[in-house]
């Protein structure tokens, strides 16, 4: 059985990288700055938001020049702050019903991997109300637009607000449920270094390493072609360059910079090799 379970895995992929090409893959355009994310709102028509987030962030004061610069546009946010580490299905159903129950138009996931997962599974649900977080497990369970999505990463590891990827847990049972489906690629990513200066060091390895791992797999990867590599190449590079001054110096700016946009073309990689 685990011949054939291999056989079958090797010929799913080596039609995926063929696929590839052909495949509806986007890239998420780029903003540099929290103070930009008012005017795109308004060039889409979009008066009300859910802002997706943790309490940890929250409390922390970082999400406040978003919330401010929002409240001075005149736009509307809706504040969801109890997203966990491993974003549950519960987590999603309480934003989901937020979003309905106050008019949002769109949604902002603002945090690291867990937040902007959450985000994605909430306009997953909006987009496909009748299908629950287990049935949406797998490849392509979607396949609707979900509601127009701005993903702010606060760490640079994950790489989320490139993929097409969101891992949601059920609680209860501990089951994980991989979400793989191009309408969860955000429509932008908001690239603001100035998130990512207060990491401390300990966070700012092992989002480094995850990134580098991501990058790592996805050129290795039998669904490798010219795009994954170019990514993984610059990507490394940039690792390799900035990881140790971030980690030495929180402060530094291009380091921070250059760490976020490594983690970010990683997680280009990684999404165009992970569904093969």
């Amino acid at each position: 059985m685990n011949i054939l379970s291999t056989i079958g895995c090797r010929a799913f992929q080596t039609v995926m990288k063929w696929a590839i090409p052909f495949l509806p893959y986007r890239e998420p355009k780029i903003l540099h700055s929290v103070q930009q994310v008012p005017a795109l709102l308004q060039e889409q028509d979009i008066s009300c938001v859910l802002l997706v987030t943790d309490r940890f962030l929250h409390n922390s004061g970082l999400i406040d020049p978003l919330k401010h610069t929002l409240t001075a546009s005149g736009i509307r946010y809706v504040l969801y702050d109890e997203t966990s580490s491993n974003p549950t299905v519960s987590n999603v159903e309480t934003a989901r019903t937020l979003y309905l129950s106050n008019g949002c138009q769109g949604l902002i996931g603002f945090g690291g991997g867990s937040a902007i997962d959450c985000a994605k599974a909430v306009g997953a649900r909006i987009a496909r109300p009748r299908k629950s977080i287990s049935r949406m497990r797998g490849i392509l369970r979607i396949l609707r637009p979900i509601p127009y999505l701005i993903a702010i990463p606060t760490t640079a590891g994950t790489g989320s607000e490139t993929t097409l990827a969101a891992v949601i847990t059920d609680a209860e049972t501990h089951h994980k449920y991989p979400i793989n489906d191009f309408a969860l690629i955000p429509d932008y990513a908001v690239l603001d270094e100035s998130l990512t200066l207060g990491l401390p060091p300990q966070i700012t390895a092992a989002t480094g390493m995850d990134a580098l791992t991501h990058a790592i797999e996805a050129y290795i990867g039998r669904s490798t072609n010219a795009f994954t590599r170019a990514m993984s190449e610059e990507a490394v590079t940039l690792i390799a360059l900035n990881l140790v001054t971030a980690y030495d110096h929180g402060h530094d700016i291009a380091a921070r910079e250059n760490m976020l946009h490594a983690a970010h073309y990683a997680g280009a990689a990684f999404t165009r090799s992970y569904v093969g």
